[in-house]
């Protein structure tokens, strides 16, 4: 008789006694556990491009034509037209890509102002540059039509980019009150160089492996190597650089850094041998 109580007291505390430690055990759980850190909003992404080679084509032809024809204080309101004119034409399409317009407002505004000034000032000291509006407005409908298709990194987009980007050549060669005929041998071996290293960056991150893009992109730099040579035989220096370059480095699997690298050298080779042969 005495035992029979005992025994339902033991059956019966051993639950409560789980339940309430179980209990404990959450709670302590929920009370200690750290809240996950919020994480911080990408802001730079907001303003600025995330294209970084986009910077190298923007930059270099416009410094080539300054190497082949020399300085002008036109050409100054010229560069922050150029670069406004990137920033706005990046959102705008980003816009025509995304279809909201409304997020990109601040930026549109913003570049559209910078570029529309600076560009007024440049037209009213050289009004002739108007001959080239067409060309540019002809570039940025096809990169429309890309961007509406979600399509903007297709080759035939970046090929299109690539010969807009080199454009500027002659624009700055008339800034400065010159011929657009003085740059066109910088104009041809600019856009070669560009036209290749959008093939080799291909070969090195998008089209890693497809052995077709490889050997589409050596032929393209065997050949380029003839045309810089045809054009002057100092630029088969930085042209045979670059071909060595196609070949050898996309096997090796090399990280955005060190393919950023890269394109830097070659354009810095690109720049010297310019000036050198226009000297």
């Amino acid at each position: 008789m005495s035992t029979q109580p005992l025994r339902l007291r033991t059956t019966t505390a051993k639950p409560a006694d789980t339940a309430d430690t179980a209990n404990t055990a959450n709670t302590a759980k929920s009370v200690t556990r750290p809240a996950p850190a919020a994480r911080p909003r990408r802001r730079r992404g907001q303003w600025i491009p995330p294209q970084h080679g986009a910077w190298a084509m923007l930059l270099v032809p416009y410094a080539a034509g300054l190497i082949a024809v020399g300085f002008s204080w036109v050409q100054l309101p010229l560069l922050l037209a150029w670069v406004g004119g990137y920033l706005l034409s990046y959102f705008a399409l980003l816009a025509v890509k995304t279809r909201r317009p409304g997020r990109v407002r601040a930026q549109l505004l913003l570049y559209g102002g910078v570029t529309a000034a600076a560009g007024v000032t440049v037209l009213l000291a050289r009004p002739q540059l108007l001959l080239f509006a067409p060309l540019f407005a002809a570039v940025l409908a096809v990169n429309g039509l890309f961007a509406r298709a979600r399509r903007d990194r297709a080759l035939a987009n970046g090929l299109v980019s690539v010969v807009a980007a080199t454009l500027v050549l002659p624009v700055v060669a008339v800034a400065g009150g010159a011929s657009p005929w003085e740059v066109a041998d910088p104009f041809l071996v600019t856009l070669l160089y560009f036209t290749g290293s959008l093939l080799f960056v291909r070969t090195t991150i998008r089209e890693r492996g497809n052995r077709r893009v490889l050997a589409v992109s050596l032929v393209f730099h065997a050949l380029a190597l003839a045309a810089a040579a045809w054009v002057a035989l100092p630029y088969a220096v930085p042209f045979t650089g670059f071909l060595i370059r196609a070949a050898v480095l996309p096997p090796r699997g090399l990280t955005p850094k060190w393919i950023g690298i890269a394109e830097i050298i070659s354009s810095v080779a690109l720049l010297v041998t310019i000036a050198l042969v226009t000297s």
